[in-house]
């Protein structure tokens, strides 16, 4: 039975392991540690003071920030105080921050570790309500609002109040690869359904007896990375935070976490920072002599800082079969999740070992999976989707229907119960010749070249396909022609595999890479398919009808 708040978790946690640790926090070489008793009165104390600035019932607050323990303080408070927890993205723009706070109603904002303050600011409404979380070396100076420790000078909040299972508990924006964002929003009972389920052990491999530790770095307001906010206050674990992109390998190496989540993206990092030190060639050489494999394998788990990982998990976007097959053979048997924000994360599973290099698991105990017959779209029924769209029935009619979830992803299931992506049902797109493409298919042939780092396929009304790349360091590093022939001949065996409708004709060298900031990847570092084809779109019939196999933009 379903019958336990998520802040109900934190009470507990904070009388029984009072003085244990519960936040990390870096500052250069030093770390600071708030036990469970200093951050329950931390949020307390903050918890008074939103209550004084918001009488109303079931305020909106937003918490735009970027990782640090004041964030989890900040949303423990708000569940304190019976209010609606509404987070937002540390590098929204003025106008993007401005559509959001209207989107979701908000009462008052609390501004943290931001990026581009000058801009963002001009975003807030007049007459808005705005905190601050203490400043940050390293960071925009946050110049409005209440200082964090004028706030902390407010009486604790006594007692240990209960939210309503039917309350909201928070409101979450989809990061999106298009469109305006849509909050999706969760009840109490939904997110303890979410915390209390079986797969939450299983799964996590979590318990209240064992100690774990929790490395927090990817945007906490994405669902990928609250879930490991509240996996913590479920199970009572430690949680470490990421000082800066440039203190990463750092901040990681002192965690060494039990539990290691990262976006596909990421580990192409780890993995390209591997190659630097230790050409495929060698390493493969290495990993063929017995003695030399379990010593190279350790050495490369201690260097990542997962020596201590009882279970390292790729999500929030598919990583290649060739990938999760290089990784297996560094002794590192990646878990692989599948889900979304509309369904709190939840989807399929792979456990550790039981990963099918070309899928990515099975439905969660309890839950229905199965694909639309004429669109070949996957869906889900399962217990912690979300109650809809804040403020937008029509998007909620489209995505819930039936009482199933519409994930927008294509897939196929085997025998076995595995589902596997073919790529979103958006994506596919035709070509002037009236065939339909399915781009991410034609992307993962090209994922064994180490040369490449980023890469998205192009075509729509096109002869034929187009594939935009962005080169990897150690394919950056060689001559231009070098690396014009090693990424023609993957074309070229590529190409060879493919029916001729689907063949690529091109392969565009960008200048740049895809970023967050140009607006070519979403925040958890997916591309913007959409994006990169209107960023070229004027060029590709010419790219397409170039004489040579591989060119510059």
């Amino acid at each position: 039975m379903i019958d336990k708040t998520l802040v109900a978790y934190f009470y507990k946690f904070e009388k029984e392991k009072a003085n244990k640790p519960f936040l990390h926090q870096p500052f250069g070489d030093t770390w600071e540690t708030y036990t469970w008793s200093e951050a329950g009165d931390k949020a307390r104390r903050l918890a008074t003071w939103l209550k004084k600035q918001c009488p109303k019932d079931h305020a909106h607050i937003s918490v735009v920030s970027k990782n640090c323990r004041e964030w989890l303080i900040a949303d423990i408070a708000i569940m304190m105080a019976g209010f609606v927890s509404v987070p937002f993205y540390a590098n929204l723009t003025g106008i993007q921050l401005a559509e959001v706070i209207e989107l979701g109603d908000i009462d008052l904002v609390l501004f943290g570790k931001v990026e581009a303050w000058d801009d963002m600011k001009t975003g807030i409404p007049s007459g808005m309500k705005v905190g601050k979380f203490p400043h940050y070396d390293g960071n925009p100076t946050i110049n409005i609002g209440t200082d964090w420790d004028i706030m902390m000078q407010e009486a604790p909040l006594q007692g240990n109040p209960i939210p309503k299972m039917e309350d909201v508990w928070s409101i979450i924006f989809t990061s999106g690869t298009t469109g305006t964002p849509k909050g999706a929003f969760f009840t109490q009972d939904k997110v303890a359904t979410a915390i209390q389920h079986p797969s939450s052990t299983y799964w996590f491999m979590l318990d209240e007896e064992n100690e774990h530790r929790f490395f927090s770095y990817l945007p906490l307001n994405h669902i990928a990375e609250r879930t490991i906010e509240v996996m913590s206050i479920r199970f009572g674990t430690e949680i470490s935070f990421v000082e800066s992109l440039d203190t990463f390998a750092k901040n990681l190496k002192d965690t060494k976490p039990t539990l290691f989540l990262a976006v596909p993206r990421i580990w192409t990092k780890f993995k390209q920072g591997i190659l630097s030190k230790i050409p495929q060639g060698r390493l493969d050489t290495l990993l063929r002599i017995p003695l030399v494999n379990r010593f190279i394998k350790k050495k490369l788990k201690a260097a990542l800082g997962l020596e201590k990982a009882r279970i390292c998990i790729t999500g929030a976007a598919p990583m290649t079969a060739f990938d999760k097959a290089w990784w297996v053979k560094l002794g590192i048997s990646l878990s692989e999740a599948y889900g979304q924000t509309e369904s709190f994360g939840y989807g399929t599973y792979a456990p550790v070992g039981g990963i099918k290099p070309d899928k990515i698991g099975k439905a969660h105990v309890g839950f229905e999976m199965k694909i639309d017959e004429a669109t070949n779209e996957i869906l889900f029924k399962l217990p912690m989707v979300m109650n809809g769209y804040y403020r937008d029935p029509e998007k909620t009619a489209e995505t819930l229907r039936d009482g199933w979830l519409h994930t927008g992803d294509a897939g196929t299931i085997d025998s076995d119960g595995d589902l596997a992506i073919t790529g979103r049902v958006k994506d596919t797109f035709k070509t002037e010749k009236g065939e339909f493409i399915v781009p991410t298919k034609i992307e993962d042939e090209f994922s064994p070249n180490s040369d490449i780092e980023q890469l998205c396929l192009l075509g729509l009304g096109m002869p034929q396909p187009v594939m935009v790349v962005f080169p990897s360091e150690s394919g950056a590093g060689k001559p231009k022609s070098e690396l014009e022939k090693s990424i023609e001949a993957t074309m070229l065996s590529v190409n060879e595999t493919l029916p001729r409708y689907t063949r690529v004709s091109t392969v565009v060298i960008a200048q740049e890479p895809f970023t967050t900031e140009n607006g070519l990847l979403t925040p958890t570092l997916k591309v913007k398919r959409f994006n990169v084809h209107e960023k070229y779109a004027s060029q590709l019939r010419a790219y397409c009808e170039h004489e040579n196999n591989v060119i510059w933009a």
